[in-house]
């Protein structure tokens, strides 16, 4: 049997004329959004506040992880026009600043990383002013897609470590965790990039690991954290092992602080790009 969902970790749905307009931007534009896809329980709250985390590369994942709910079937050719597309909904919300994730392309030789590049070059094209956060699959740890990232130069590198080194396998039989911090330790040696990661709570981890997790990213230099709830997406997906209480969250910000984050956002319904403008 599931477990309930406790009452604080529940949203209600919110139709505005805003929300309404976040819709027909991201509409008009044919784009999707992680809010969407992910069936991100802040969703709401960011339409209101007139602000999207973009979801670019298609819908379909090369990937399996066994906590998203975003689909893996067969991935489609990317759309060359959806750079320029995520530029004009950039500028028609008005961002001052825009998170760009993706599914991971395993398919294609880069990854994608010369399309997150190309989202970014267009942003600036048309909004110069706004920061821009990419959060990114792995790139198997390809320097060579790796460079491209840094050449194109995004305010904040993000790169979800997703969860502890004891439970990485079970959650994401196709990723690596010492991979990970490699490639967020390679961003922060290479460049002078901001780097962010996160991780969920609620697979079965235990407050040591976490605590172990938290020291890894700390000596790849990562600059910011953020720590979130797990919600089960569906039946098919890992079950909760746990739901963690709001004073347990407050005893992890305690031990993010003393590891030495100054930048950490950690609470049961944060996400990677939720309110991320204050992080960075």
């Amino acid at each position: 049997m599931r477990q309930r969902l406790p009452e604080y970790l529940k949203r209600p749905i919110i139709d505005t004329d805003t929300t309404k307009d976040v819709r027909r931007i991201l509409k008009v534009n044919c784009l999707n959004t992680v809010c969407e896809n992910a069936r991100c329980p802040n969703k709401n709250e960011c339409y209101t506040n007139k602000t999207a985390t973009f979801l670019i590369m298609g819908n379909n994942c090369t990937r399996n992880c066994r906590y998203c709910n975003i689909s893996c079937n067969k991935p489609e050719p990317l759309d060359i026009s959806e750079p320029e597309n995520i530029a004009n909904a950039v500028r028609s919300l008005g961002l001052k600043y825009a998170v760009i994730t993706s599914v991971t392309r395993d398919d294609l030789d880069d990854g994608g990383a010369s399309h997150f590049a190309q989202c970014i070059y267009e942003i600036r094209k048309i909004s110069p002013d706004t920061k821009i956060e990419i959060l990114t699959p792995d790139f198997k740890n390809n320097k060579k897609s790796l460079d491209i990232i840094i050449q194109a130069h995004p305010d904040v590198f993000n790169h979800n470590i997703e969860t502890v080194k004891e439970v990485f396998h079970t959650a994401r039989p196709q990723g690596n965790y010492n991979q990970s911090l490699n490639v967020l330790e390679y961003i922060k040696n290479n460049s002078d990039i901001k780097t962010k990661s996160g991780l969920m709570i609620g697979l079965g981890e235990t407050t040591e690991q976490i605590n172990a997790t938290l020291n890894d990213l700390k000596n790849v230099g990562c600059d910011i954290l953020t720590i979130g709830q797990y919600i089960q997406p569906s039946k098919g997906h890992m079950e909760v092992s746990k739901y963690y209480t709001l004073d347990e969250y407050e005893i992890l910000k305690k031990m993010a602080k003393d590891i030495g984050f100054k930048n950490y956002q950690i609470g049961p319904l944060v996400r990677s790009s939720y309110n991320a403008y204050k992080l960075a």
